[in-house]
């Protein structure tokens, strides 16, 4: 059990990783080092880099469950301009977003095969598949409805009630598919249905002020190829996943 739960999640999860993180080199990576020009152009116009409060190098770039990284330029007013450490772009950039994409690959195919072992059944790569869209609702699309990917120099609401919105709405979209989905009876299925759609009445944390130094064009751009590379990772790591599952068992066999 050991081994077919952990050695199809690290398998599915590097080569999903890897997979993925050729392709946001080509979609969403482009439009974030694009928005990225716009952010730095509007900083350093407005405010002098003496006064830029120190900063972390690292940031999420949207508030979905996969969106990959972006890097910022850090300042710290101590330090008179000075840049802390970051990975540099071009290689080292991207072999710094390959690792973040394996190991939340491998997190994900973990919570993925925990699923088929409880679930139980015979596990192929067309039932990971279904899987693979379930959690794509789960951790993508759900949370995206209210809070959708932000390019770097969007204006947005503040960062902890935005992880906790978006922490309550994948639960509840998660909770709420399993009832609908396996509920035996209508009352679960209404349930199921209430507790999906909770999140979303009472809304997600949206900033005072809409606007920010990147053009709306780029800032749509990203938000649609963010989420279709999403659904590409999660179709992807639930076929992969339940391949890996079925192969592994039938080597336990």
């Amino acid at each position: 059990m050991f081994r077919r739960l952990f050695g199809a999640a690290f398998a599915a999860g590097i080569v999903a990783g890897l997979a993925i993180s050729a392709i946001q080199e080509f979609t969403t990576t482009p439009i974030i080092l694009h928005a990225e020009e716009y952010e730095n152009a509007g900083t350093e116009a407005a405010i002098p880099e003496a006064t830029l409060p120190e900063t972390a190098v690292f940031r999420v770039a949207g508030t979905g469950a996969f969106h990959g990284f972006t890097i910022y330029k850090a300042h710290s007013g101590e330090e008179h301009g000075d840049e802390a450490w970051g990975p540099e772009d071009g290689l080292e950039r991207s072999l710094f977003t390959a690792g973040t994409n394996i190991t939340m690959g491998i997190a994900f195919a973990l919570m993925l095969t925990a699923a088929f072992a409880v679930h139980g059944g015979a596990i192929t790569g067309r039932i990971g598949l279904l899987w693979g869209i379930g959690g794509f609702a789960v951790f993508t699309l759900g949370p995206n409805l209210g809070l959708p990917p932000e390019v770097p120099g969007s204006m947005a609401a503040e960062l902890g009630a935005r992880q906790l919105w978006w922490i309550g709405c994948a639960a509840a979209t998660g909770i709420g598919l399993c009832l609908m989905v396996f509920g035996r009876k209508l009352p679960l299925t209404v349930l199921g249905v209430l507790i999906l759609a909770a999140p979303h009445i009472v809304g997600a944390p949206q900033p005072a002020e809409i606007g920010g130094g990147v053009p709306p064009e780029i800032a749509g751009h990203f938000a649609a190829a963010s989420i279709v590379v999403a659904a590409v990772f999660w179709v992807m790591l639930g076929w992969l996943s339940g391949t890996f599952y079925q192969r592994f068992s039938g080597a336990n066999a």
